[in-house]
């Protein structure tokens, strides 16, 4: 497996601090992100979980705790809409260039608004999808957020 990712470019081209974590993928995992915590002897709360969503129709990332859903309403409203949808898996693939389960907010093919969810900011550092299955970035959640401009609300 290559350590490097469109996603470890972009943090790298950032300058932020980062470690890279590789783990046994399992595609049969009920909840990919919780198999990922536990591969990698990690808090769920602080594996974050890459989530490719529709508000009014537009393309959005919502960046979450494995172990928690997504309130697609607060999620909409923190992002001015008034309705947000999952995107589909095929949709979501061809929108950011990775495959699911190895998605990445960071070096998608297209830019989209992102929303981290507050509760990321009380860990030190979290996890997050490096690019492909079974490879993960750890850094500081206020980092992933100035390198993904992205907002912070609660949308769990």
């Amino acid at each position: 497996m290559s350590k490097t990712t469109r996603a470890t470019l972009v943090l790298q081209q950032a300058g932020v601090a980062f470690t890279v974590h590789s783990y046994d993928y399992d595609p049969n995992a009920e909840r990919i992100g919780l198999q990922a915590a536990e591969a990698l002897g990690a808090d769920p709360n602080s594996v974050l979980k890459t989530l490719m969503v529709l508000v009014d129709a537009k393309p959005a990332c919502a960046i979450v705790p494995s172990d928690r859903e997504v309130n697609l309403k607060k999620l909409a409203a923190s992002l001015g809409g008034k309705s947000a949808q999952m995107m589909k898996p095929a949709d979501a693939e061809r929108l950011t260039g990775y495959h699911v389960g190895g998605i990445s907010p960071f070096g998608q093919k297209k830019r989209v608004p992102t929303i981290i969810e507050e509760s990321a900011f009380a860990h030190e550092s979290v996890f997050i999808n490096g690019g492909q299955r079974g490879l993960q970035v750890q850094l500081k959640p206020a980092d992933a957020a100035k390198v993904l401009d992205a907002k912070k609300a609660g949308v769990v």
